[in-house]
């Protein structure tokens, strides 16, 4: 039996050129609304794939995401966010994107295809046993993620992966898949749209989950990002205020600069 994607079928939605603006905005909405539902059946499986990540870091392993296009760029836009979201170092999670950084902002022809760059571009990071190495790609049939993972399986790296096809050959490849069939897209085959926002949210849920885990949130704040900007230097100066119960904003801010992250200054407070 061929494998159907469903992520390629035919949108019921018609004639789009002919809709008003409204028409538009209200149907792409109507259809973005399934993808929350679509997920909570995926919980259990997410679950799995998080707790193995969290034990593997607390070993000193590392998060590998590999996608093509899109899912390569989510990868690495949720990759890229975990130092200054939560204080980890550069390279504890990983994303890698066929054809390489050109492609974060170009399409680079081909690169999906190739069967071989995956694993090399993984051997680029001495990818290893400690590591979890995630594939994600909306149709579930991408050669350059698939062909990754199974090289991964065979050097005993644990797998997980992504996509939006039911019984994809990527899960096949996969340790621990996540299947989230948000069905066809409003514009026929263009994964970008709900395919791209189930895998975004999934991303989330699993990043911040695993630096939860990790202790890399107390109560519900951010107590070791990255002071980058003066926006965040503010919300970490009013943490250090609200956790130590101090009125002076200048001292807090002093403390939090001369320690660099609000837990430091909580923790080398001396009243």
């Amino acid at each position: 039996m061929a494998f159907i994607k469903v992520t390629e079928s035919d949108s019921s939605y018609r004639h789009l050129d002919k809709m008003s603006i409204i028409d538009l905005l209200e149907n792409i909405n109507k259809e973005d609304q399934k993808v929350p539902n679509v997920i909570a059946a995926q919980i259990p499986k997410i679950e799995a794939l998080v707790q193995v990540i969290v034990d593997k870091m607390l070993m000193g392993g590392r998060l590998f995401y590999i996608g093509a296009g899109t899912s390569g760029r989510l990868g690495i836009v949720d990759a890229s966010e975990c130092p200054p979201t939560y204080g980890v170092p550069y390279g504890l999670v990983v994303g890698i994107i066929a054809g390489g950084n050109k492609a974060i902002t170009e399409a680079v022809e081909y690169a999906e295809d190739d069967t071989q760059q995956g694993w090399q571009d993984l051997k680029m990071h001495n990818v290893n046993e400690n590591d979890v190495v995630v594939g994600i790609a909306a149709s579930g049939t991408t050669p350059y993620v698939i062909k990754a993972l199974e090289e991964c399986r065979k050097n005993k790296i644990v797998t997980g992966s992504i996509c939006c096809n039911p019984d994809a050959p990527l899960s096949l490849a996969a340790d621990f898949p996540i299947e989230v069939v948000v069905g066809p897209e409003f514009v026929t085959g263009s994964t970008r749209m709900k395919s791209g926002t189930a895998q975004k949210l999934v991303l989330n849920m699993i990043s911040t989950s695993i630096m939860i885990q990790l202790g890399r949130v107390e109560d519900n704040k951010m107590v070791n990002m990255q002071l980058t900007n003066d926006k965040l230097v503010d919300r970490g100066t009013k943490m250090v205020m609200h956790n130590l119960n101090l009125t002076d904003y200048e001292l807090a801010k002093k403390l939090l600069l001369e320690y660099g992250t609000v837990k430091k200054a909580m923790e080398n407070y001396h009243s």
